[in-house]
């Protein structure tokens, strides 16, 4: 049950006021007494001091209240519930152990709100809105994975002999008719599941209907193990890589231990490099034809690899190695791939699906025809590299897979080319509610025809609401530095700003007028 919390408040009501929010106690009686006698004098009063003496022993922390001035003027009153014990169709009464609370158990799943009520002259102070988020947070605090209700809909009887409960509720969640209960919990986050009749029979207003309410919480986890359990905060580190001129494989995979031992030494969880950063080996292939000059590069990657995903078990980190070229003798096709090295020791891969002009003019490369998302020891990740992030389609079937970070190494030489990089991965984030960390390359190669320049600044960016920066970028490099950045991203607040974000991108889709499909069946 709750008590009409919502009429109009008077600002000058508000000066004398000391407002506390607190556990109830057994001292308290007499003002909750009072104030159920006030809201509830058609339907049996209050409680018995009895009846909450056993509310107050058996669940303490459930039992909260708001006083004023040393005076309680509002309560709710909580247990906990084996929720398979009773399914939809309770009463008031059962699940309650008629109001003892014998049914509370410590070891149940859901919170379940026994009631909440407000002293009269204190409605118009929006108390009710303190009580249903104090117990959201014991809610999470608990991990309990919801709140159900029992709500009354007192203002159905006024509307009984022209609809059906059903469809004065559908009004009511349209906004087209005020209800004092369910209208209130609707504004917060509560949802209908369904009709419970005979709910509280001697409920004349609500003609003995009741609706059966939930709140579901976004951060409830089943039982973690002790050891080897999901991170929430996460640790990325990206390389801004400098193009320098190198004699030899092991000169190359030097420097790249060097990055790597730099940042697992600051126990980062991934390991970000940019696209084509093995480019330096380059130089040792004639500039004349660059063709022929990138497909002797690909004869090193499989060794790259290789070497990566030992560096990934030794460092216990997951390194995203860039991307580097790929030749198929078989199929006398090159690709641009981005490989994944599990700190597992596992290794999988990403195509570089669209090919900027440049790439087919000067070196034929090709796209691939699979996108994927990827279990890593921490969370789902999707890797796009350079152009791929320029298309929104991409990361929103990511997204829909439930990706949580993007990486995006690119190769670009101007700045025009970074902006496109950087502005699209920014959009990326906001749209699907997911970090994006880009990097790239600095410096120069000279006489290494087609990756001569280059421009970048490293950044690892975040939604747009008030649980990120307020220009939803969580860190970004000096530009056009050698350098690693190291950002700390929360995926929890990905879950909160999905679910209960000012707004909410990626949930209020209209899915019934369009969608983003994926075609191909084919694997890289």
């Amino acid at each position: 049950m709750i008590d009409d919390d919502t009429t109009t408040v008077d600002s000058t009501d508000l000066e004398e006021h000391h407002l506390k929010l607190r556990n109830a106690k057994l001292s308290d009686y007499p003002d909750i007494r009072r104030i159920m006698n006030a809201v509830y004098a058609n339907m049996g009063g209050a409680w018995s001091r009895e009846q909450f003496k056993a509310q107050i022993n058996r669940f303490p922390e459930g039992q909260i209240c708001i006083e004023d001035n040393g005076r309680v003027v509002a309560a709710a009153i909580t247990l906990i519930v084996d929720y398979n014990r009773f399914g939809d169709q309770h009463t008031y009464e059962r699940i309650t152990g008629d109001g003892y609370l014998t049914t509370h158990d410590p070891n149940g799943d859901v919170l379940y709100g026994v009631d909440v009520f407000v002293d009269p002259e204190y409605r118009h102070m929006r108390l009710g809105r303190r009580l249903y988020d104090a117990r959201k947070e014991l809610c999470r605090r608990l991990n309990l994975r919801a709140i159900v209700a029992g709500g009354r809909i007192p203002g159905y009887r006024n509307h009984a002999e022209k609809m059906t409960p059903e469809d004065y509720i559908e009004l009511v969640r349209r906004s087209e008719i005020y209800d004092p209960i369910l209208s209130f919990q609707l504004s917060n986050d509560f949802h209908v599941r369904r009709i419970i009749r005979n709910y509280i029979p001697d409920d004349e207003a609500s003609q003995g209907f009741a609706t059966l309410v939930q709140w579901n919480n976004i951060f409830y986890e089943q039982k973690q193990p002790l050891i080897g359990g999901r991170k929430a905060v996460v640790r990325l580190g990206t390389v801004q890589w400098q193009m320098r001129r190198i004699a030899s494989f092991e000169e190359l995979m030097q420097q790249v231990e060097f990055f790597v031992d730099a940042l697992a030494g600051y126990k980062a969880d991934f390991a970000l490099f940019p696209e084509f950063f093995s480019a330096p080996l380059l130089s040792r292939f004639n500039q004349d034809y660059p063709a022929e000059a990138i497909r002797g590069l690909a004869q090193y990657t499989e060794e790259i690899v290789e070497a990566m995903s030992r560096l990934a078990v030794s460092y216990n980190i997951n390194i995203i190695a860039g991307s580097m070229p790929v030749y198929f003798e078989d199929e006398q096709q090159l690709y641009n791939v981005s490989y994944l090295c599990r700190r597992d020791g596992t290794i999988d891969h990403q195509h570089k699906l669209h090919i900027t002009p440049d790439e087919r003019a000067y070196w034929g490369v090709r796209g691939g025809n699979s996108l994927k998302v990827f279990d890593t020891d921490i969370g789902k990740i999707g890797v796009l590299i350079c152009y791929d992030v320029e298309f929104p389609e991409l990361p929103r079937i990511l997204a829909e897979q439930g990706m949580q970070i993007l990486f995006v190494p690119y190769w670009v030489d101007t700045k025009t080319g970074y902006l496109r990089v950087r502005r699209c991965a920014q959009a990326r984030a906001i749209e699907n509610e997911c970090y994006v960390a880009i990097t790239g390359s600095v410096g120069n190669l000279p006489n290494v025809e087609n990756i001569d320049i280059q421009y970048s600044q490293s950044a690892v960016f975040s939604p747009s609401d008030f649980a990120f920066p307020h220009d939803a970028i969580m860190a970004e490099s000096t530009p056009n530095t050698e350098m690693t950045l190291i950002v700390d991203v929360d995926l929890d607040k990905l879950t909160e700003i999905r679910n209960e974000g000012s707004v909410r991108n990626f949930q209020d889709r209209r899915l019934d007028l369009y969608r983003v499909q994926w075609l191909s069946d084919s694997e890289d």
